[in-house]
């Protein structure tokens, strides 16, 4: 288990809930929640069994986090107060961060809930404070998500118990002391403003000022001395004014910000330098991921990278057979790691694609670090562009680089798109792993066939299909032969069957092999002789990937699909290619249906006479107009 989120509560009932529905829409559930209650008295324990949390007995916060770090299971403890809220895709964010820059100990920063300015002005100062002393003064303006190595926990005694205020900063320094210690830049937390809605804001300015002088100056407090309650609400008002004490304590404060503001003019100086390098660029530096699965990825990025390498420096990083391609027609390729869906029998395999994918993880990673992570520090892109690269994401996420989406695959997820209800569960699942690939880009530069509405308030853009300048090129004609395309293993037994077709003639392709086996001509892939294979056929026999299937709809070939089965995407374009009139959708090679497709060719042929021929310049100039726009803001 990789996280165990710690809350300790004391009469949360108001709160709670909040934080735990934030934690269970997470796109990631490799966690476990552990409330540690100081005997509460309303309905606090209630509402942590009901969202099956673990609960222990607390009792002051230090008490509480010790207790609940004693039951954890999790490598990584994550320290929450009960009245926060985790942002969008806060888990992953800390994950990411704090493994890639080999944290032992990490906070958060913080966003109000509130529209207030004043609200907004606090945070955003407690968060530059944090920043502008991590390296000198490991520091938290409270416990808004304590990041720490279990281990570390363990071996440094937790919490200090008899601290009665400030014990989540002792915490953090005593730990920091020993270990790399970081304000997390893209993991940021929702805070309650309770407290400034209950004690006011000069009361916390005086609180915080007070506490955080004593911390520079080697002092602890106490919650006494600040008139400081872990029930909130429970305020002494005759407390004597310590007005002539916060006067000076004051001075000194404003000694450590000016010392602040000054590493902040340096922080920034040195920020516009690198702008302003930036600016003296030639050109913007692009960084282009590309899904390794498959050939559709790198065919598209090879067309768009082909129209606007004069204009950028493209760098190109991809997997497997996407990068050997890539790395043949261009400079600046690098290989990452990847992950491929493994088949069996035409179908997805889950169990044997997971298990691939843990054993490759760690070189994965470690690759993929070194040759994306590394060279985007190094070069600082303006932007980067995902063909639904896993680790693009990471990188953008990180650095704070704009990150662009071009793909088809996220269609599932931004349109409202029609499917055969038999594929619901395939569907879920799709939707499932595309949200974990690309998270959140500036926007969604979809390319497609098929044009069903986008979501509302969805950032995305629909264009026709990227089509190969040597497709664009060809003359279609109609010969005697029907072109099969098949890339999977599993496919040679499905492919024999139609040498029970004896009167009609097929081309193979995607066997690399070279033979002629009765009806059944097969080929090894050579880029002239299958373009005019491809032009000359009178029908195309595939799976249901994409570029093959709009290749095939751009020179008016009739199309029967064989989507592999449990494969979303194929099975979506297969469908769609029966509910356009362009072809048959299958789930098998039937020779029956083979026959009857073919005499219906004609049919499908007069239907995709009607469509439209389109180019590549509409998505091109929509990629340069992301891109400008993007790194300008960069």
């Amino acid at each position: 288990m990789i996280f165990s989120i710690i809350i300790p509560t004391y009469n949360e009932e108001e709160y709670l809930p909040t934080l735990l529905d934030s934690i269970k829409e997470q796109y990631f559930d490799d966690y476990e929640v552990i409330v540690a209650d100081a005997d509460s008295t309303d309905k606090t324990r209630e509402i942590a069994e009901k969202y099956g949390c673990v609960i222990v007995d607390g009792g002051l916060p230090a008490v509480g986090r010790n207790n609940g770090a004693k039951v954890a299971k999790g490598e990584i403890l994550l320290f929450l107060d009960s009245d926060l809220q985790l942002t969008d895709d806060y888990l992953r964010n800390v994950l990411y961060e704090f493994k890639m820059e080999h944290l032992g100990i990490a906070i958060s920063q913080m966003l109000p809930m509130s529209e207030k300015i004043e609200d907004k002005l606090f945070h955003d100062f407690a968060n530059y404070f944090m920043i502008g002393v991590e390296k000198i003064k490991p520091h938290g303006a409270g416990c808004y998500g304590i990041i720490v190595k279990r281990e570390l926990h363990e071996k440094f005694n937790g919490f200090d118990e008899s601290l009665s205020y400030g014990e989540d900063t002792e915490y953090i320094e005593r730990i920091a002391a020993n270990a790399p210690f970081k304000v997390l830049k893209n993991a940021k937390i929702g805070v309650s403003t309770r407290r400034l809605e209950e004690e006011g804001i000069e009361t916390l300015i005086r609180q915080y000022g007070q506490s955080t002088v004593n911390d520079f100056l080697g002092k602890r407090t106490n919650a006494e001395d600040l008139n400081y309650t872990f029930d909130h609400g429970n305020k002494n008002d005759n407390t004597p004014s310590r007005f002539p004490q916060l006067e000076r304590r004051t001075e000194q404060l404003n000694e450590i910000k000016s010392t602040y503001d000054g590493s902040i003019q340096k922080i920034n100086s040195a920020r516009a330098k690198l702008r302003g390098s930036r600016n003296r660029r030639e050109k913007k530096v692009v960084f282009y991921c590309v899904c390794g699965e498959g050939m559709g990825h790198a065919i598209r990025t090879g067309v768009i990278v082909d129209r606007i390498k004069e204009k950028y420096d493209v760098y190109l990083f991809s997997s497997d057979r996407a990068y050997e391609y890539l790395n043949s027609k261009f400079d600046n390729v690098y290989e990452i790691g990847g992950f491929n869906t493994v088949y069996i029998n035409n179908k997805v395999n889950n169990l044997k694609t997971l298990s691939d994918a843990l054993k490759r993880n760690p070189t994965n990673i470690r690759v993929g670090y070194e040759n994306l992570y590394r060279k985007a520090r190094q070069l600082r892109p303006d932007v980067i562009v995902t063909d639904f690269e896993l680790y693009a994401t990471m990188v953008s996420k990180l650095l704070d680089i704009p990150l662009i989406s071009l793909d088809n695959i996220h269609m599932i997820t931004q349109t409202k798109i029609d499917y055969p209800k038999t594929h619901y569960i395939d569907m879920i699942k799709a939707k499932g792993v595309i949200k974990t690939y690309v998270v959140r880009p500036k926007v969604h530069i979809l390319t497609s066939f098929f044009y069903p509405r986008l979501k509302p308030r969805k950032n995305a853009v629909i264009y026709p299909p990227i089509i190969r300048e040597d497709i664009l090129k060809l003359k279609p004609s109609q010969g005697d032969h029907i072109i099969v395309y098949q890339t999977s293993k599993e496919s040679r037994r499905l492919v024999n069957r139609l040498k029970a077709l004896k009167n009609e003639k097929f081309i193979v392709y995607g066997f690399n092999k070279s033979l002629t086996d009765g009806n059944l001509t097969f080929k090894e892939f050579n880029e002239d002789e299958f373009y005019d294979d491809l032009a000359s056929s009178k029908a195309v026999i595939c799976n249901g990937g994409f570029t093959f299937i709009t290749e095939a709809i751009y020179l008016k070939k009739p199309i029967y699909s064989i989507p592999a089965l449990g494969n979303f995407e194929q099975i979506l374009n297969g469908f769609y290619v029966q509910k356009l009139g362009y072809g048959e959708y299958h789930e098998n090679m039937d020779v029956r249906r083979v026959a009857g497709f073919i005499k219906r060719i004609p049919k499908y042929k007069n239907r995709l006479q009607k469509v439209k021929k389109t180019n590549n310049d509409g998505i091109i100039k929509e990629l340069v107009y992301r891109i400008e726009k993007y790194s300008v803001l960069n």
